[in-house]
């Protein structure tokens, strides 16, 4: 009989639950009626015992709905294909792409290489979806409506995003099992650097019910590996709490002071 569980190194590790989970947050110093937007790696933390489920049950228990839940909800694969890059496509199917990909549902289109826990996220009772065909957010909680509410298209991770609204609400980062390149707050300081090359981007969505090809601003974004040098830098000078629930690596910090921090920083480099 075949082993219906995922390829996990059992030992040297710890079983994790709900309870334990709860525990773990709350040491780490997360509380209830906190804003926190998660990014995530559910393999990274060994054995879960209910897997994503449980993951984003012990989150609710400890924030509650008097706080909020924010992940990202990206479908980077509704945009342009002349951008691609993991993998480039032929030239000659660009314009069959276009004319093809399927727009922008807040329902049903699937999160595009964020993991498992936002994927089960996005359809989770109760959580709320921003309106954005490549970036969007989804949001459980007490800012849920506001934080998603008008989504600019154009610079979709700027001021007018969810991010912009979890800046003005003092939020935290919880980066769960991933690394500094997966902050996506800090693309937020790029969009407000001088020197960025403005783009166009465009995507599949809906307008009065109709398919559109729709194009749109955007900026020419820094790849994420630079963003773990300036994650190195940022934790020197900043106070992020570091921690470790079974085999991940955990970090928690405010979301304006990696903003501020990675503005100055890309700024001067």
């Amino acid at each position: 009989m075949s082993s219906f569980v995922n390829k996990v190194e059992i030992s040297n590790t710890q079983l994790l639950h709900r309870n334990l989970l709860v525990e773990k947050f709350k040491e780490m110093g997360i509380k209830q009626g906190m804003t926190i937007i998660v990014h995530s790696s559910l393999s990274s933390l060994g054995w879960v015992s209910g897997g994503a489920i449980t993951v984003i049950n012990s989150l609710m228990d400890v924030v509650t709905k008097e706080g909020t839940i924010v992940m990202p909800a990206h479908s980077v694969d509704n945009s342009d294909p002349q951008y691609w890059e993991a993998p480039p496509v032929p030239k000659e199917w660009w314009e069959t792409i276009r004319d093809t990909l399927p727009p922008f549902d807040l329902q049903t289109t699937p999160t595009f290489g964020l993991g498992i826990i936002p994927e089960l996220f996005r359809s989770w009772p109760g959580v709320l979806r921003s309106n954005h065909p490549m970036y969007s957010f989804t949001a459980w909680g007490r800012h849920s409506k506001s934080i998603v509410a008008d989504h600019s298209l154009n610079f979709g991770l700027g001021k007018k995003s969810p991010l912009g609204k979890l800046y003005e609400l003092d939020a935290y980062v919880l980066l769960l099992g991933v690394g500094f390149e997966n902050n996506t707050s800090f693309h937020m300081a790029e969009y407000q650097l001088e020197t960025k090359n403005i783009i166009t981007q465009s995507s599949a969505i809906l307008e009065d019910g109709e398919r559109v090809w729709k194009t749109y601003k955007d900026i020419d974004l820094d790849p994420d590996d630079i963003f773990e040098v300036l994650g190195e830098a940022f934790e020197i000078r900043s106070p992020v709490t570091t921690y470790k629930i079974a085999n991940a690596k955990v970090k928690f910090f405010k979301q304006k002071d990696a903003v501020n921090f990675a503005f100055d920083w890309l700024k001067n480099r």
